[in-house]
């Protein structure tokens, strides 16, 4: 698996070492209800979930800020539910809300971006959030994703409650010709 490298961030395959921290920025209460997630109630669960969508995925990594050496937060392209297109893939992330507002989350995505076009060979990569994740918006429109639209009622989180989802896409060309 590929390991990943920004100015302050190292992005490398998520460990059962690494339980303690995702679930310090798991269990906050805005993290995981921004993403449609429950925030963690244990490290049982934490781990439950890192086995089943974190470890040994070669798309999938944790944030390590450099400085600390500690997992901040966590990235990922995978299969979009939305389109039948192998090469599209959709990325997805999370990060303690002590990292909000600091910039890691974008330097984070422009290197996965770079990593999926350069190395993946991908035809275009999907975000998506919901429309009141202001943070989430700012990412994407700093990585250059072009809105497509709203898609209404998509997405049923953990409460029971049911969200629209803002619907981002950077295809190929956009890349390498912004």
């Amino acid at each position: 698996m590929a390991i990943l490298k920004t100015k302050r961030l190292i992005l490398r395959p998520l460990l059962t070492n690494d339980l303690e921290d995702v679930f310090n920025y798991s269990s906050t209460p805005n993290v995981g209800p921004n993403a449609g997630w429950k925030p963690h109630e244990s490290k049982e669960e934490t781990l439950e979930i890192m086995k089943a969508i974190f470890l040994n995925k070669e798309t999938v990594w944790g944030i390590e800020e450099k400085e600390t050496g500690r997992i901040i937060g966590s990235i990922g392209l995978i299969d979009d539910p939305k389109r039948e297109c192998d090469m599209v893939k959709m990325i997805g992330y999370a990060i303690g809300e002590a990292y909000w507002g600091k910039g890691f989350m974008t330097e984070a995505v422009n290197v996965v971006i770079k990593f999926g076009f350069e190395e993946l060979h991908l035809l275009a990569i999907s975000a998506y959030c919901f429309p009141f994740n202001i943070r989430s918006k700012n990412i994407i429109k700093k990585c250059n994703f072009d809105y497509e639209g709203t898609l209404k009622m998509a997405e049923k989180i953990f409460n029971g409650n049911i969200y629209d989802n803002d619907c981002y896409l950077l295809t190929e060309q956009r890349y390498y010709f912004k």
